[in-house]
């Protein structure tokens, strides 16, 4: 089947670095929601982007940033929701009203605009929910239906339920034990949903992204998916982010997912390859990797 996606878009403004303070902490289920004052960052950003923090403070040995999903971001205030995962991620949960940091963004490219008049089916797992309430707000604000599924492994995983409610047409909630929605994965929604979809987004775990990727383009819907890898710096530069993506030409490239991503079309994503060093890919054969 030929490729249904076009790369996604590059962001329409560059990003700054700024020291931001942090106006709002709230616990979210087992998440904090940081609010941020970042006017020049938040005049910038568009949904499926990035910010990323120092961590540890000045003396500290964390050198490298963490980047969070941007959820929203409105009138000079950026929100962000993060989960404790490692130690800079933990550092940054601990943060209080009041407190400095130092912040890059926006980063990465952005989710494309759907078609004119399709239906948009958004589909969030874990945290990763929060990256998709921006988007739900740009696309109610833009005359698009919107439906909406939340997933994850139990009630204390799920994200941004709340805010997403208010934004979609219709939202499912799946978790895995059955504690709250209905009890199954995010696909058991998705697949009862995609028959009138338009086009879908999705952001959360890669199981999870392959799944509504498959799905959607089994039916013949683009997708567009918002990877959850490590970006170590988030700019290009140390490559620990790569993923095997087909490029528009047919062939496989190793692409970095903080500057050709997060966003990358699902059908161009090869999920099954993802840390390993497909031998088609551009390359393989100059590093001595041959055909099976």
């Amino acid at each position: 089947m030929s490729a249904l996606t076009r790369p996604a878009p590059r962001a329409y403004a560059p990003p700054v670095q700024r020291t931001v303070e942090v106006i709002g902490r709230r616990p979210v289920e087992a998440y904090v929601e940081l609010t941020l004052a970042a006017p020049e960052i938040a005049e910038r950003a568009e949904p499926g982007q990035f910010v990323a923090f120092a961590v540890g403070g000045p003396t500290s040995g964390l050198l490298l940033r963490r980047s969070i999903a941007i959820s929203t971001a409105e009138a000079g205030v950026v929100t962000v929701v993060v989960s404790a995962a490692g130690p800079g991620s933990t550092w940054l949960t601990e943060r209080r009203v009041g407190d400095a940091l130092d912040v890059v963004g926006p980063l990465g490219r952005r989710f494309p605009d759907p078609p004119p008049g399709a239906r948009a089916l958004l589909v969030g797992g874990g945290y990763g929910a929060a990256a998709l309430v921006g988007l739900a707000a740009r696309l109610r604000d833009r005359g698009c239906p919107v439906d909406v599924v939340a997933g994850a492994a139990g009630a204390d995983r799920l994200c941004s339920v709340q805010e997403l409610t208010g934004l979609a047409d219709r939202l499912e909630v799946t978790t895995d034990d059955g504690s709250s929605g209905r009890r199954g994965l995010v696909t058991l929604a998705v697949d009862e949903l995609l028959p009138e979809a338009g086009v879908v987004y999705a952001c959360g775990p890669m199981p999870m992204l392959r799944a509504v990727a498959d799905a959607a383009t089994a039916r013949g819907i683009p997708s567009y998916v918002a990877v959850e890898e490590s970006m170590a710096c988030g700019i290009g530069v140390c490559m620990t982010c790569v993923l095997p993506v087909v490029g528009e030409d047919g062939r496989t490239r190793f692409s970095r997912s903080c500057t050709e991503g997060p966003v990358f079309g699902g059908d161009r994503v090869r999920f099954a390859d993802v840390g390993a060093l497909p031998w088609d890919v551009v390359g393989a054969d100059a590093m001595g990797v041959v055909a099976p």
